[in-house]
């Protein structure tokens, strides 16, 4: 599949580029991309979450009355899960959400998710472009010209820039991942990918295994 490559002004460069076929025209694995969203997920929850036992309620020590002679069911502490102000029976406990899944198969994910895109013709390249500080109003602009300004957009960059990252922080419908760094997560979250034109060498580079 070849894509043209546009100018940040809108306007195309009059250059085209091969998207790789092993990665964005696979077969798509939904039951993969299930998996790698459901972990990110996951990954992301604290487990924090308490509720205290019988055993950590304070109070309860003595026995309430005494087992016999009232007439009235035995209790041994006042601090039983069948009282209120009692202990919670089988609460929730701090554990780690940390599902697993093989190197191989989060390959196979990412591809997946990056061939629905293709197939969907919701992949759009760019010039490379960078900025000196944080610009929100030229990144702006430039959205403006792609016409995806009310367009959920994922930015792929060749590396991590700080500049471009702080110009789209306090944007609500753009992410910025650098090539190494996206997940599937990231690419079904967003409606359009805007990729930079040596993004795809990196994506290459780290999917064309």
């Amino acid at each position: 599949m070849k894509l043209d490559v546009f100018k940040i002004d809108g306007s195309k460069t009059g250059e085209q580029v091969e998207l790789e076929k092993g990665i964005f025209d696979v077969e798509p694995n939904d039951h993969l991309i299930w998996q790698a969203v459901t972990q990110e997920m996951a990954h992301r929850r604290q487990g924090t979450v308490a509720t205290k036992t019988r055993a950590e309620v304070r109070g309860g020590g003595k026995k309430p009355w005494p087992q016999k002679g009232r007439g009235t069911a035995r209790a041994g502490s006042i601090r039983s899960p069948l009282w209120v102000g009692g202990g919670s029976i089988f609460g929730p406990q701090p554990r780690k959400f940390h599902p697993k899944m093989t190197k191989k198969a989060k390959l196979i994910a990412r591809k997946s998710a990056l061939s629905h895109k293709a197939k969907e013709q919701q992949i759009r390249i760019v010039e490379d472009f960078s900025f000196e500080g944080p610009k929100t109003r030229k990144m702006q602009g430039i959205l403006n010209a792609m016409k995806l300004a009310d367009t959920k957009t994922l930015l792929l960059t060749q590396d991590s820039s700080k500049a471009i990252y702080l110009s789209c922080r306090n944007m609500p419908r753009m992410t910025v991942r650098a090539a190494v760094d996206f997940s599937t997560y990231d690419v079904l979250n967003a409606k359009t990918l805007l990729i930079q034109k040596s993004a795809l060498t990196k994506i290459k580079e780290v999917l064309g295994k």
